[in-house]
């Protein structure tokens, strides 16, 4: 609608630089600059380089998305930022760069939490997110769940990785692999060639010893190590390594225990709806699987389209625009960058 509010969303968390407008949940413009390519060939990201980057590409992202959208500064009525959780130097630049065009525009500035910004861009798809609901946020620093009973005020951690993430376990395994940086979108291609289930890699903290300690947690370096052994062994014997395979085996037990892990959340808490974001949430199995699978016990999947499960601008703005709504106070000027900021914080 046209009397709502004009929200521009700055995200900085780690090498995407993201500026994202919305009005409502109506996306107008989702400009990105990215520095992957320049942290392939360390195979990882490298925080010096991903803020240089960010500061060199803040201010044509911001001009880009305000013409993209055909509005000026002076339009907006918000401004929100990731201001955590994030490496430290790239979300300075980005809460600097709110700060900066907050005071010149004299608008609000929101800094919001990177987690739950990746379950709110859901809605510029799929409209309001029915409440509660669950969220599994999954990506190369976080695998976590969620229950969301009010995205405005807070929400409730269910479980959370205890070692490698989901992406970060991609990335290991397709540099065993031979695959380029970042892996998840590699691994994913090659495993549509694959057999899922030719190599029986573990499963982690599925145990019944695990589960009663850990039952929504995740561990996935077990599983990395798994993967390693079995193409160290191949290598060893002189035999070929079928990289689809392996692929589809690994990428079928990293995403068996997400959806397994995340329905029982759902039942568990009578919730009907399940939310999945982050990066992973562009893996083509991951998707299907959870569909498949909820549509069983009667939940809803919610997954946005690929390109608003990687880090963005408009999920930054999406949170944003969901907390003006919800009439919640805007940050003050001196909103800090927050590399840890706790996923019970919404906003800063």
């Amino acid at each position: 609608m046209a009397d709502e509010p004009l929200i521009l969303g700055i995200e900085t968390s780690c090498d995407e630089t993201g500026v994202g407008i919305v009005r409502g949940h109506t996306l107008l413009a989702d400009a990105l600059a990215s520095s992957v390519e320049q942290h392939a060939r360390f195979g990882g990201v490298v925080p010096e380089v991903a803020s240089r980057a960010h500061l060199e590409a803040i201010v044509p992202t911001m001009d880009r998305a305000l013409a993209e959208a055909g509005v000026t500064l002076a339009d907006i009525d918000a401004i929100a930022v990731t201001s955590g959780p994030g490496l430290a130097g790239a979300l300075l630049v980005g809460v600097a760069a709110a700060k900066g065009y907050a005071l010149a525009a004299e608008k609000p500035v929101y800094g919001v939490n990177h987690l739950a910004a990746h379950v709110a861009v859901d809605t510029l798809e799929h409209g309001p997110l029915p409440e509660p609901a669950v969220a599994l946020l999954v990506s190369g620093g976080h695998s976590s769940l969620l229950l969301v009973d009010d995205l405005a005020r807070g929400v409730t951690p269910l479980g959370a990785t205890i070692d490698d993430a989901a992406g970060e376990a991609f990335d290991k395994v397709a540099r065993l692999l031979g695959l380029p940086f970042p892996g998840g979108p590699y691994v994913d291609r090659e495993a549509r060639a694959g057999d899922p289930a030719a190599i029986a890699f573990p499963r982690g903290l599925t145990a019944a010893k695990d589960l009663a300690a850990h039952r929504y947690d995740f561990s996935f370096s077990g599983l990395k190590t798994a993967v390693a052994r079995w193409v160290e062994a191949r290598q060893r014997a002189g035999e070929p390594v079928p990289v689809a395979d392996v692929a589809a085996s690994f990428q079928e037990a990293v995403c068996d225990v997400l959806v397994t892990k995340a329905l029982d959340a759902c039942r568990s808490h009578g919730v009907e709806t399940l939310v999945v974001g982050g990066g992973v949430a562009a893996n083509s199995r991951l998707r299907a699987m959870a569909e498949h699978r909820a549509a069983r016990h009667g939940v809803r999947v919610r997954v946005p389209r690929p390109q608003l499960c990687t880090d963005n601008g408009a999920m930054v703005a999406a949170l944003g625009s969901h907390l003006v709504a919800a009439g919640v106070a805007p940050s003050r000027l001196d909103l800090p960058a927050d590399s840890a900021m706790p996923l019970t914080r919404v906003s800063g």
